[in-house]
């Protein structure tokens, strides 16, 4: 599946259930998108806390795709190309000199 259907798909769920409304209990700004990024992305790490690898896949699966969900929406609704931002920091990230430990 390519990253604009998953948006579509994104963007089908969230007005399905009314988010996308003015006067929603959950509005979809980009400040709000940022929060919730930020949480999700805590709910991962709480997988490994107090040991390295994750016990339940299933439920580090879930919290990894929230926090893909959540990425996609937040740089959809602020006009950002997220597959074309991802491919512009590879090159970004292959050209830099990286210190050595």
């Amino acid at each position: 599946m390519e990253l604009r259907e998953l948006e579509a798909r994104m963007h089908a769920f969230v007005a399905a259930k009314g988010w996308y409304e003015p006067d929603s209990p959950k509005p979809q700004t980009p400040q709000s998108l940022a929060i919730s990024l930020a949480l999700e992305a805590a709910e991962v790490l709480e997988h490994f806390q107090w040991r390295p690898d994750a016990r339940d896949r299933d439920a580090l699966a879930g919290e990894l795709a929230d926090v893909a969900l959540y990425l996609l929406q937040l740089a959809s609704i602020s006009g950002i190309d997220l597959e074309q931002a991802i491919l512009d920091k590879l090159r970004q990230n292959h050209e830099r000199e990286w210190p050595a430990p």
